[in-house]
């Protein structure tokens, strides 16, 4: 699974909208879209703050680790 289908899995499996994600991170929605569409790459700064949103380590969100903490 890529970095990608992952973040969209987390935001589903939570229930939330990718308009309220974005608003959590402070980007706009269509940006928050091209992350979950692997048709822009994530800078580390928004990585950080989306694992510290889901709780979980950037290794489980790169593929790295199958366990999320």
């Amino acid at each position: 699974m890529e970095y990608w289908e992952r973040i969209k899995a987390l935001r589903e499996d939570n229930d939330i909208t990718q308009t309220n994600i974005a608003k959590h991170l402070n980007i706009a929605q269509n940006t928050y879209s091209q992350y979950e569409n692997g048709k822009r790459e994530i800078p580390i700064s928004v990585l950080i703050q989306i694992c510290q949103y889901y709780k979980v380590s950037s290794d489980y969100i790169l593929g790295l680790a199958k366990k999320k903490k």
